[in-house]
């Protein structure tokens, strides 16, 4: 896949602006999604869509407004799967192509998401209970 710069994939997926309601449609969908709503059970959901709003506005190039905790820490406690990683981003993809971004800008928003999977579903960092995002302080990112 090609890489587009930050400036042109911000733009591409509608700005700070579009990237807002790309994730408000975006926890809709996962909160309709029987495969991954019961992670938000007890959550703080109005914080995580405002974590995640900043976090991936400036993952697509936008400013850098996230002040939320490391990536490892908010899901350390959280037991994520490869599959729930999966659903989120196809979710992404679907969400921003359905506002009208290019399918190329779409792929490279998820690729950048990709990228970090690693820290995300990381393994725990202590053997603690791992239940939903309600164990991760209501800080954390989400899915």
């Amino acid at each position: 896949m090609d890489h587009i710069e930050d400036d042109a994939l911000c733009a591409a997926v509608g700005g700070p602006a579009g990237m807002r309601t790309a994730v408000d449609i975006l926890y809709r969908r996962m909160l309709d999604d029987s495969s991954l709503a019961h992670r938000f059970t007890g959550a703080d959901v109005s914080r995580l869509v405002a974590h995640q709003r900043a976090f991936l506005t400036a993952a697509v190039g936008g400013p850098d407004l996230y002040s939320g905790r490391d990536l490892g820490a908010a899901h350390s406690r959280l037991d994520l799967t490869d599959a729930e990683f999966d659903a989120l981003c196809e979710h992404l993809a679907a969400v921003l192509r359905d506002l009208g971004a290019p399918a190329s800008a779409a792929a490279e928003a998820v690729d950048r998401l990709q990228r970090l999977r690693p820290a995300v579903l990381r393994a725990p960092v202590d053997e603690g209970p791992r239940k939903g995002v309600e164990d991760s302080g209501g800080d954390g990112p989400g899915v």
